[in-house]
């Protein structure tokens, strides 16, 4: 700002905090010298900037009398915000005239941070990704893909029935104890036999839950959301891998 200007601006300052205005010219040109020392590369307005509105807010907010460093502090404040959304673009220079491409990249830097030009930001995507890209991502996206799991399902029948209730919405038996056979959460049940002496003698696992168990879960809504889901490659990537406690029952 120049002289004029900067008279101007402490005579609107002057009208909103009378406690700042100075009816002695003496007085007064000296304080017009020392704002514009401090205030001689800010602009009175340039884009996205107005040195009176930077005041009227500090009258605003503040119950001390605006300084000249107020309003610097805040014009340096609009300028590292304006180089922080700033991305430096290709400058058309030839590149290998390292001076030419120097003075024309610093040379956008001064204008975004004086606010002679807008910053420069990186394009992003906008759109989802396209159909085949979606429909690749659906078979691949599992450690297992789909049809791997369908051959697997007759060798780990409980695990199949799992995902299958969990597919369909249903209850998933798994996320209660069962109060039959009494395997823990996440255990399949098993078909516990006795013999006369009261020993074990049969504990082999059942590829569908007991049917208390099923009622069980289906009497407990809020454990639904627990239920587990085919896991995809980024979350066995991203978390190790950790199974159910083993029950030591025989």
């Amino acid at each position: 700002m120049d002289l004029r200007e900067i008279a101007a601006l402490l005579a609107y300052i002057g009208r909103l905090d009378p406690r700042t205005a100075h009816t002695d010219s003496s007085t007064a040109r000296d304080q017009i010298a020392q704002w514009h020392e401090l205030l001689a590369e800010v602009p009175l307005t340039v884009q996205g900037w107005d040195a009176r509105e930077a005041i009227k807010a500090h009258i605003v907010t503040s119950a001390y009398p605006i300084l000249p460093v107020d309003v610097a502090r805040k014009w340096d404040a609009y300028r590292r915000d304006r180089l922080q959304r700033h991305t430096d673009p290709t400058p058309a220079a030839d590149p290998d005239n390292p001076t030419a491409w120097r003075a024309e990249l610093l040379g956008n830097r001064r204008a975004v941070a004086a606010g002679e030009a807008a910053p420069s930001t990186h394009h992003e995507l906008t759109a989802g990704p396209h159909p085949d890209v979606e429909a690749r991502l659906r078979s691949v996206g599992s450690v297992i893909p789909p049809a791997a799991r369908a051959q697997l399902a007759p060798y780990r029948p409980a695990r199949a029935a799992r995902e299958a209730a969990t597919a369909a919405r249903q209850p998933d038996a798994l996320s209660v104890p069962c109060q039959w056979c009494h395997a823990h959460t996440g255990e399949p049940c098993r078909n516990r036999r006795t013999g006369l002496d009261g020993g074990a003698r049969g504990n082999t696992p059942r590829a569908v839950p007991h049917p208390t168990r099923v009622d069980l879960a289906a009497a407990t809504p809020t454990r639904h959301m627990a239920a587990p889901r085919p896991a995809t490659v980024a979350a066995t990537i991203a978390t190790p891998r950790t199974g159910p406690a083993r029950s030591t029952r025989r």
